[in-house]
């Protein structure tokens, strides 16, 4: 099957996969772009998958100061290579997760941070809200876990909705970047600043 030069290049600028990458998935799913799309996402992730378990001692500190002068973050994302920290697509990355670092005030790199004291307090809270509810414990136990995974949404930076797509995880983002670049990266930590708070 021919595949639409034009058609590849769109692709190429929506996803930042490579050209061969961007006409074997739109060969794969005649044609059909969003499909494509589709296609290399789950490929990114698969990629993202394999290079887990791969040292990160490369990166970046990234700084973001809002354009009032009252509000910045400094954070640090890892990669393997001195290389990779200085790509464009690894520095749009970090700017663009210490953007969501400044409006979203998370608390925590991820839900392995939070400690167990803060998430069994979490939970007691939730029993409580529901304990004169009526319904049988293993029920209350599932309300729970849905209650304890909307909190790790709205205090963990990686389980945060991306703030430009919203049908993704800040986490999602990361291993997209990871599937592009072809490397393993780690958002290490951050610390957030505001005038006139401790």
């Amino acid at each position: 099957m021919s595949v639409d030069m034009k058609l590849i290049k769109e692709l190429r600028a929506q996803t930042s996969a490579g050209i061969s990458d961007c006409k074997a998935a739109l060969e794969e799913n005649n044609n059909d772009f969003e499909k494509a799309v589709e296609y290399l996402r789950k490929k990114g992730l698969a990629t993202a998958e394999k290079k887990a378990s791969r040292e990160t001692n490369q990166g970046r500190i990234e700084a973001y100061i809002h354009h009032d002068g009252k509000l910045g973050v400094l954070l640090e994302v890892n990669c393997e290579t001195d290389f990779v920290a200085n790509n464009e697509d690894f520095k749009k990355l970090c700017h663009r997760i210490a953007m969501q670092v400044a409006i979203n005030d998370p608390e925590f790199v991820n839900r392995e941070q939070v400690p167990a004291d803060r998430i069994e307090k979490e939970k007691q809270i939730y029993r409580d809200q529901m304990k004169d509810s009526g319904k049988p414990d293993h029920v209350i136990e599932k309300i729970i876990e849905g209650k304890l995974d909307s909190f790790f949404s709205d205090t963990c930076l990686l389980e945060m909705e991306d703030m430009f797509d919203n049908k993704k995880t800040i986490e999602d983002i990361v291993k997209e970047t990871i599937g592009v670049i072809g490397e393993n990266m780690t958002v290490k930590r951050f610390a957030r600043f505001k005038v006139g708070e401790e």
